[in-house]
């Protein structure tokens, strides 16, 4: 038992992870989690939802895969959490092919009407890029990435695989609490769209936890996609209805602009840490500032100092800073723009830049570097199927149901992703037609000798900041996948100044210690839904065993795969 536990403090081994309740461990008695880690030969399906995970578990027991499994959790979360995601946003996804080996990486996250400009907006009497409404919304990618992964990866028909979705939409299901609440907190920005009203308010409300809530519009959208896919969506029936959407609103969207959309595959980034390698989905997400993250961090001994040192959350936090600093300077489209990646990535880059971290005192305003080589809501889901194969899949709306609208009979609500294009002229991110904005969905990968890990945490600019901290968790503390979800975590949404956010979990002596370095603490519950709620799963190739992990800042679960019957 004393060389797991040196193993764990070295840099975490195999064995490590697999640790957490098994008989005879000795660990029961010092348990840091509320959750058991979800065992199985079989596949497991992490969202925040349980019917979600349910769908996809089933799925697997009907012989699909992991990616097939995926799809249709992400599908039934557009039904039971219209607010966060759906048929009108964004997708990103890592998927690992065990029979090859290879990662790969999917962005289907849309690009803007070729007749939006900055100079159009300005003459509508905008002075900067809109928030919400029709001048928000940027073509919608889940679809063409559903699609893309099921043709390329995936063993299920689509019609198969979106068949639970379209059962519990047409059917109904209890709305979930924390969701009830998500709901509630939309009440006012739906009622200003009286299609969204009629689709998403009873009476003028947000159905209460527990009510029954259902969705004919949405069913008849999804049936239309089982049925005839991507084409179905993007220049048949369900394009019709967005077109004509775009049309009452005044929107510049046209055919053209959906017709011609396509996902892309790209190659993941990737950085190592302690031994470990953390891949992410390229620019234009954020991805890369988690990577730059644990870069900053690697110099310092943060397994050494331990989770309640106030050293390791000082140097996490002025961390975030510098790497966002960064995000935020330089990435964008890199279809439309020269992303310095390999410079932001360098660990000689990183060195430099961490110096700029003041032990005994928190920075309050952080300049972008120079790398070399330069001249909320949202869901998050993950499966691993009996064979290895594994799915980081992260789909968002934005924010709470996006712009606010939905088009008539379509029961989705639209994102509003192009509100974070800039209109600064000479920024690489800068709004411009056919262009795709920065993103700030990411899924996440982690792996090192016969362990393969996807896990993702939701929450805007929260994301790259959480996954640094889950793997920080994983990495340097030695934390099973459960644990290293529940632990406590900061989050800091802005660019600049001192404040950040803790939960209460966190000792108090450690935000005193911070509060007198000049950081400015606020306090949050003890699982805060500011700091985003995660799921995880894995494969530990040597034993043959999957494991799954679901945070209880959600209202999810990590489900196995069912046995069928004889």
């Amino acid at each position: 038992m004393m060389k797991l536990r040196f193993a764990a403090r070295g840099g975490v081994v195999a064995a490590c992870l697999l640790l957490g309740g098994l008989p005879g461990d000795g660990l029961a008695a010092e348990r840091v989690q509320g959750r058991s880690l979800v065992r199985s030969h079989r596949g497991i399906v992490a969202s925040e939802h349980p019917l979600a995970s349910q769908a996809g578990a089933q799925v697997l027991a009907e012989g699909g895969n992991a990616v097939d499994a995926a799809i249709a959790a992400n599908a039934v979360m557009g039904v039971v959490a219209p607010m966060t995601c759906g048929l009108g946003g964004d997708l990103f996804a890592l998927v690992y092919e065990a029979r090859t080996g290879q990662l790969h990486g999917l962005d289907a996250s849309g690009w803007a009407p070729a007749g939006l400009t900055i100079p159009l907006l300005e003459s509508l009497g905008f002075t900067n890029m809109p928030q919400r409404g029709i001048h928000a919304i940027t073509v919608p990618g889940v679809v063409a990435g559903w699609e893309a992964l099921g043709q390329r990866l995936g063993r299920r028909p689509l019609a198969r695989v979106l068949d639970p979705a379209i059962r519990i939409a047409e059917e109904g299901f209890p709305v979930s609490d924390i969701v009830a609440g998500y709901w509630k907190s939309s009440e006012q920005r739906l009622s200003r769209d009286p299609e969204a009203a009629r689709t998403f308010l009873v009476d003028g409300r947000g159905p209460a936890a527990g009510e029954r809530f259902r969705n004919p519009d949405l069913a008849w959208s999804l049936r239309q996609v089982a049925r005839g896919g991507r084409r179905a969506f993007y220049e048949g029936p369900v394009a019709r209805r967005l077109l004509a959407c775009w049309r009452e609103h005044g929107g510049r969207l046209d055919a053209a602009d959906l017709s011609e959309y396509r996902p892309d595959w790209v190659a993941p980034i990737a950085t190592t840490y302690r031994g470990w390698t953390v891949y992410e989905i390229p620019p234009a997400g954020q991805g890369i500032a988690a990577l730059m993250m644990l870069n900053l961090c690697e110099p310092f001994p943060l397994g050494a100092w331990g989770r309640e040192d106030p050293r390791r959350w000082h140097a996490m936090i002025e961390a975030k800073k510098l790497a966002y600093a960064d995000l935020l300077r330089y990435v964008a489209d890199p279809r439309r723009n020269r992303i310095p990646v390999t410079g932001l990535l360098d660990k000689a880059y990183a060195g430099e830049r961490a110096k700029a971290i003041n032990p005994e005192q928190a920075a309050s305003e952080v300049p972008a570097g120079q790398p070399p080589g330069h001249g909320g809501d949202t869901t998050y889901l993950c499966a691993v199927d009996r064979e290895g194969n594994l799915v980081s899949l992260i789909q968002s709306n934005y924010e709470g149901f996006g712009s606010g609208l939905v088009a008539a009979g379509t029961g989705f609500g639209l994102q509003n992703r192009g509100a974070l294009f800039t209109w600064q002229r000479d920024h690489p991110n800068v709004l411009a037609p056919r262009k795709r904005p920065l993103h700030t969905i990411i899924p996440g990968f982690l792996s090192r000798g016969d362990l393969r890990i996807a896990f993702g945490i939701m929450g805007g600019w929260n994301q790259a900041q959480a996954h640094a901290q889950f793997v920080a968790n994983v990495v340097d503390h030695g934390l099973n996948l459960q644990a290293a979800l529940e632990a406590p975590r900061f989050t800091k949404m802005t660019f600049t100044g001192t404040d950040v956010q803790i939960e209460s979990r966190v000792p108090g002596e450690v935000i005193r210690t911070l509060e007198a370095q000049g950081h400015t603490v606020r306090v949050l519950e003890a699982f805060a839904d500011a700091v985003g709620g995660g799921q995880a799963v894995a494969r530990d190739f040597g034993t043959g065993q999957n494991l799954g992990a679901s945070d209880p800042r959600k209202d999810g679960a990590a489900i196995p795969e069912p046995i069928r019957g004889r």
